[in-house]
């Protein structure tokens, strides 16, 4: 069940991030799919860029310098506000395998800038490459105004023992 779970959810992400070069345009390319799940507590949606950083035990690494790029979401979808579970795909650099470093910042603009996220979970794969798919529990606000008064989340899940993340 899992392994079919995983398959369609790679598939839906390679459907949705296929660009006019065609699939293996951009060689050793991998497709990540990741689910972002706002807070439900009162204030926890924001208007602020989202930025995000991947990576692996070797060092290596994703950036995706504005998540909403990467949206799968209906046209004018508000992204990251309360409660709710966006999507998102696309192609970057493969990294190994799993993913178990999460860097998770908030440029803090905008009028509704403090941001609260629940969890953030990746699947990512490529060619010849397995499955893999990543849980990290977020569980704070990335705010200059509210504790932990920080705009990064940093969830570093490849020190064994870190209890942040599950990986699948």
């Amino acid at each position: 069940m899992k392994g079919t779970l995983c398959l369609s959810i790679i598939f839906i992400a390679l459907f949705f991030s296929a660009d006019a070069n065609g699939f293996y345009g951009g060689g050793g390319d991998c497709v990540y799919a990741l689910y972002v799940k706002t807070g439900s507590i009162m204030k926890a949606g924001t208007d602020s860029k989202i930025s995000l950083t991947l990576g692996d035990a070797q060092g290596r690494s994703v950036w995706v310098p504005d998540l909403q790029s990467w949206g799968l979401m209906e046209p004018k979808h508000d992204y990251y506000e309360r409660a709710n579970l966006d999507i998102f795909s696309g192609r970057g650099q493969c990294i190994g395998a799993p993913i178990c470093r999460l860097n998770l910042t908030s440029d803090g603009q905008g009028s509704h800038h403090g941001w609260y996220c629940d969890y953030v979970e990746v699947t990512s794969t490529g060619p010849h490459k397995e499955c893999s798919q990543t849980i990290f529990y977020v569980d704070q606000w990335l705010a200059a105004d509210v504790p932990p008064f920080k705009l990064t989340a940093l969830l570093d899940g490849c020190r064994i023992g870190d209890d942040a993340l599950k990986k699948g």
